[in-house]
């Protein structure tokens, strides 16, 4: 079957051992191949809109903002229904969410249903309150988890009924080290 989505995420690979788990059972987007990641932008542009143009402005835009580093340092909530990892910083996710969604008007983040997207590594949604307050425990025991994030994923799927594949992989930029000033 032909994918009928796209997503941009930073995958982060380091949470897979604390939350995979947990994501297994508690997160559908696992079972369809999708790793342990903050979203920078979902849904995105259909696949069909998918050319080599919106490759090269991605490639652009992305490479833009610096690679950093960062730690999951906190279990949170949205509501009693969805339990998460806080990002900190949150403030380069917030900038490649900006950036890209800039790019593309078109595609705002969660289809413009959020005024404000926080950040997040969806440990479990939808569940009871008991089981989702267990995984929340469980991982809240295994902060901080650290992690270098160096790019963004564009993938493509179909939700509950296709594996999720990745198209393309953006290099987020090198940072520049500051320029000394020279004395004369």
């Amino acid at each position: 079957m032909e994918p009928t989505q796209t997503a941009l995420i930073v995958p982060i690979p380091e949470a897979e051992e604390a939350v995979g788990q947990f994501r297994a059972s508690l997160d559908p987007a696992a079972s369809w191949g999708v790793p342990a990641h903050v979203t920078v932008l979902y849904p995105f542009l259909p696949p069909q809109q998918i050319n080599e143009q919106t490759l090269a402005v991605l490639r652009e835009t992305i490479a833009g903002i610096p690679r950093f580093d960062v730690a999951l340092t906190q279990v949170d909530w949205f509501g009693e229904t969805v339990v998460w990892l806080a990002p900190q910083p949150d403030r380069p996710f917030r900038e490649l969410t900006a950036a890209v969604w800039q790019q593309f008007p078109e595609a705002p983040p969660y289809a413009g249903a959020h005024t404000e997207v926080v950040p997040h590594l969806t440990i479990g949604h939808d569940a009871a309150k008991p089981v989702l307050s267990h995984a929340a425990k469980t991982v809240s025991a295994l902060l901080p988890i650290n992690a270098a994030i160096d790019r963004v994923r564009l993938i493509a799927g179909t939700p509950d009924v296709s594996p999720w594949r990745t198209v393309c992989e953006f290099p987020l930029g090198t940072t520049t080290p500051p320029v000394k000033a020279v004395s004369a």
